[in-house]
């Protein structure tokens, strides 16, 4: 490994905390070293209180902070003597010890301190960092472990025998590392865990950090365990979406909320899952315990999701006995699925915790593979295990979770998403905690969010190739389909029936009907497998039951679609999928009204272009964002006995009324 200091880079960071910071991120940099919020940083510092007394400060990372994008206001300042005083407790619960650490720091605002700041806290150093590098765990989840750890180090550093999170590892580390550190200790192993380093200044104890996981690397290199090759393995043939709909239905069952469900189908994934001994190797538990936090104690391996039921519930009462405190059992789900055809799939209440779950996975699988090669994987018995899954911190977040959003992990495919009401109405459904599949003939739709919870697809709803792929990638990428918003649509300029060409109604119609229908037809065994059941918004217009002349294509095409909208809901309101249709008028901000078109139909009323746009009953400007609110509202929970609907969003028109 390679330091990444830079001296014109850190001296844009003033003051002890500033290259706190500053070192704090290089090492979130490195994916093999900290993910996700794991790993912590500390330094120790003298500051005058309000009365003027001088007192010693612990700033140590805050919960909720990722060390990549930490800033300073990530640092919560607690008096270091008092973490000094609590390990020399004989005993503390937990929550207490974070009651301790919060009512003792210099700012309200801050964060809560790490649950390892008494440890920080101990260690003689004004710096210390700690992380979860892949090769230290590779080393660690050995047949022989402490052993290597101990041969890999020698005397630089300290090993700790796993004590779980806490106050108890704190504890444990207060009386040993004393006893044995010496002169040349730069740090400190705790076995499954991680590794800690640390220095007088920042630069020092950065570098001996990666100074000491590049020699854990070495060992492992020395070894034929560190460069890991992946033979190519291509995807399953034919397509897998209605597979994986059906696995995210299950999954979604056993948690008891919709979930994403994510599918990971690159080499690495494909060569994991289609392993001759992956129901062995990948239900032995996880790299470290804090992983199964995320991940829970192992990926399900096949697709009996109620198997995996089963079997977490009998784990949880077996251990759940064993507790010092009642523990109410977590949703007995997995959150990941290892299957020789869908590959990896990570699972979560959104697409970024699904995402979180694939990463903290993606890197269990690596150090499996070297551990393997080291004479074994071997993973902590399934008690410690669960004493994290089950941690009374963890139990209390939970406790305190808000609600979540009305659409959080559920799947929309907006079609036409690119401009206009498609484009509001992915904004709409992203708001509201959905996945959001964008699909447009412009390119820009590839473009429109960067985000996890966003694909966009560009392809042309009248090409049935390009549907497919659509709903493919959407299944891959979250896991199916639960609201369909049929948008695309073109309106050509007003013509009469005497000078309306084959050419032109033929487009029409392709755009505006044919195309909607192939994707219904397409959709309809995704959105049966809806968690909730699954729900179509139909963007119709005021042309369906109010026609103007020179639009004949457009009022056909649109009538049309409305009667087709009309039987889908009655032939599949016994699946549990619910149609309802929009007709909107005059929203002049989407991409049919150009200039020339909007000009043209005022010119044809015999109204200004203003005056046009607000010629309806309330005389009010109707927006894309307008019909995209409701368009969401209507695939949500108030409109959850509806089906059929034709509702208007018009401003009131007089012919309607």
């Amino acid at each position: 490994m390679e330091s990444l200091w830079d001296d014109a880079e850190a001296s844009r960071f003033e003051g002890d905390l500033g290259l706190r910071v500053y070192t704090s991120r290089l090492l979130g940099r490195d994916k093999s070293l900290v993910l996700h919020g794991g790993g912590n940083t500390s330094v120790k510092t003298r500051e005058r209180d309000i009365l003027g007394r001088e007192t010693e400060i612990l700033h140590v990372k805050g919960s909720g902070w990722d060390l990549e994008r930490i800033e300073a206001a990530g640092f919560s300042p607690v008096r270091l003597d008092h973490l000094v005083a609590l390990a020399r407790l004989p005993s503390l619960a937990d929550p207490q010890m974070v009651n301790e650490m919060r009512t003792h720091m210099l700012r309200a605002d801050a964060p809560t301190p790490s649950v390892e700041a008494i440890l920080h806290a101990i260690l003689p150093h004004k710096y210390v960092d700690h992380t979860h590098a892949d090769a230290v765990l590779s080393l660690c989840n050995s047949p022989d472990g402490e052993r290597l750890v101990r041969e890999t180090f020698g005397d630089d550093v300290v090993v700790i025998p796993y004590v779980m999170p806490g106050f108890d590892l704190a504890r444990r580390c207060a009386e040993i590392f004393p006893r044995e550190a010496t002169p040349r200790t730069q740090g400190m192993v705790l076995m499954n865990h991680g590794i800690f380093s640390f220095g007088a200044t920042a630069r020092e104890s950065y570098e001996r950090m990666i100074a000491l996981v590049g020699r854990a690397r070495a060992a492992l290199e020395a070894r034929g365990a560190w460069r890991v090759e992946v033979a190519r393995e291509d995807p399953a043939p034919g397509p897998l979406r209605v597979a994986q709909a059906a696995l995210r239905r299950e999954v979604s069952a056993a948690a008891g909320f919709p979930v994403i469900l994510a599918a990971h189908r690159d080499a690495e994934s494909l060569a994991f899952a289609r392993g001759a001994d992956v129901a062995d190797v990948a239900t032995r538990g996880p790299a470290t315990p804090d992983h199964a936090i995320r991940t829970k104690r192992v990926p399900l391996v096949g697709r009996d999701v109620a198997g995996y039921a089963a079997r977490y519930a009998a784990y949880f009462e077996e251990h759940a006995k064993a507790a010092r405190e009642p523990k109410t059992m977590l949703d007995p789900a997995p959150r990941v699925v290892v299957d020789p055809e869908l590959g990896v799939c990570a699972a979560g209440r959104g697409a970024a915790e699904a995402a979180i779950v694939f990463d903290i996975y993606a890197h269990t699988m690596r150090i499996i593979a070297r551990a393997e090669r080291l004479g074994g994987w071997r993973a902590l018995p399934a008690k410690d295990i669960f004493d994290v899954e089950y941690w009374d911190l963890e139990q209390a977040k939970l406790r305190k979770a808000g609600g979540t959003p009305p659409f959080a992990g559920e799947v929309a495919l907006v079609t036409g998403a690119a401009s206009g009401i498609g484009k509001a109405c992915v904004a709409s459904f992203l708001a509201r905690g959905a996945a959001v599949v964008g699909m447009d003939l412009h390119e820009s739709v590839e473009r429109l969010h960067a985000r996890p919870d966003y694909l966009g697809v560009r392809g042309d709803v009248t090409d049935a190739a390009a549907i497919a792929e659509a709903l493919e990638r959407a299944a891959a990428a979250f896991g199916g389909l639960d609201m369909l918003v049929l948008n695309a649509g073109v309106f050509p300029g007003g013509r009469k029936i005497e000078s309306l060409g084959d050419a032109e109604w033929d487009r029409v119609m392709r755009v505006n009907l044919d195309a909607n229908l192939a994707l219904l037809r397409e959709a309809h065994a995704l959105l049966k497998l809806a968690p909730r059941g699954g729900r179509v918004a139909v963007i119709g217009s005021k042309n369906v039951p109010a026609p103007g002349p020179g639009a004949a294509a457009y009022s056909a095409s649109k009538a049309a679609l409305a009667q087709l909208a009309r039987v889908a809901a009655l032939e599949w309101g016994a699946d549990g999928i619910r149609v309802n249709t929009l007709h909107p008028n005059a929203v002049f901000d989407t991409g049919i009204w150009t200039g020339e078109v909007l000009a043209e139909r005022a010119r044809h009323y015999g109204l200004t272009v203003e005056a046009y746009k607000r010629s309806n009953v309330l005389r009010v400007e109707v927006t894309s964002r307008d019909v995209a609110e409701l368009a969401a509202e209507l695939c949500g929970p108030l409109f959850a006995k509806t089906t059929g609907a034709q509702v208007p969003v018009d401003g009131g028109n007089d012919r309607v009324i």
